[in-house]
């Protein structure tokens, strides 16, 4: 078992590892939005003039099934993967942003802003990072 994970590990990479976690998470948000939107849409008033909530839990699916293929891809190929994740992330924190300031809408906006923010920005940061060169020497096992 152990063997296998370290393989899934080695293959995956860390690239792949933060596409699959932020693949996954953005998946599951998307998930909710569907089985159980939010109640309070007083900071997505700007976006659900854009589209329903449903069309925007899909998006957010769409999003976090790119991320978990391109994750298994080559690094420097898998940089879909991390603007899909950014790209749905963006206009959230956005929304939440302007529903905070300048439109008064929302109070707690700009807590919301900057959470999904750094949920996209860590996106835009590692699609930079280079994959780290595999070791050549076992650890040593106790």
């Amino acid at each position: 078992m152990r063997a296998g994970a370290r393989l899934l590990a080695r293959r995956l990479g860390r690239r792949g590892a933060l596409l699959t976690m932020k693949g996954t998470i953005a998946t599951l948000y998307g998930s909710g939005q569907l089985v159980e939107p939010v109640r309070d849409t007083s900071g997505l008033r700007l976006l659900l003039k854009l589209w329903p909530l449903e069309v925007w839990g899909w998006a957010w699916i769409t999003a976090g099934a790119i991320a978990l293929v391109c994750a298994w891809l080559p690094p420097r190929r898998d940089w879909p993967g991390f603007l899909a994740v950014w790209a749905i992330t963006a206009p959230w924190s956005m929304s939440y942003l302007v529903a905070w300031w300048p439109l008064d809408d929302y109070q707690r906006g700009w807590v919301a802003a900057l959470i999904f923010g750094a949920f996209g920005a860590v996106c835009l940061v590692a699609i930079g990072w280079d994959e780290p060169p595999a070791r050549t020497e076992r650890p040593r096992e106790t």
